[in-house]
């Protein structure tokens, strides 16, 4: 009995595989409202390279971005910024919170930031210079991350 109910998992994690496939595009209107506000916004002159479309298992889909700068992005199923990384240039100051803001400028003058990565509990910003931040959701300090 357990290992028909393994087989039977193996084969619908095999099929699951199979229907959740990755596409690429160049067509922005294949991005969520959210995801195409946020480049029109900040990024208005600068052309999508690609796009990567990951379907999930589950429906939905994960976008990442790529702009012909190297901007790169992560969008989840609604559009929503999950991370952004724009090699040494800096991530445009209306993507950040206010207090992440000020905490960089007051306590890292003259560095910028050059990425954030955004997930359910906290913020994770890189610097010019490496140094990786952790905030919390309210844009609290908590680390310097290693």
């Amino acid at each position: 009995m357990k290992k028909l109910l393994v087989l039977a998992f193996m084969i619908a994690m095999m099929a699951g595989s199979l229907c959740a496939r990755d596409r690429v595009s160049r067509d922005v209107a294949e991005l969520p409202a959210a995801a195409q506000k946020l480049l029109k916004t900040y990024y208005p002159k600068v052309a999508v390279n690609h796009i990567k479309i990951d379907s999930n298992l589950f429906g939905g889909a994960d976008y990442d971005v790529v702009l012909n700068d190297g901007t790169e992005f992560d969008f989840d199923k609604d559009g929503e910024l999950k991370e952004i990384d724009c090699g040494m240039r800096e991530v445009p100051s209306g993507l950040l919170l206010k207090t992440i803001r000020d905490y960089v400028s007051k306590n890292f003058s003259g560095r910028k930031i050059v990425s954030m990565d955004i997930d359910s509990r906290k913020y994770e910003i890189e610097l010019s210079d490496g140094i990786e931040l952790e905030f919390d959701r309210s844009g609290q300090f908590l680390r310097i991350d290693d």
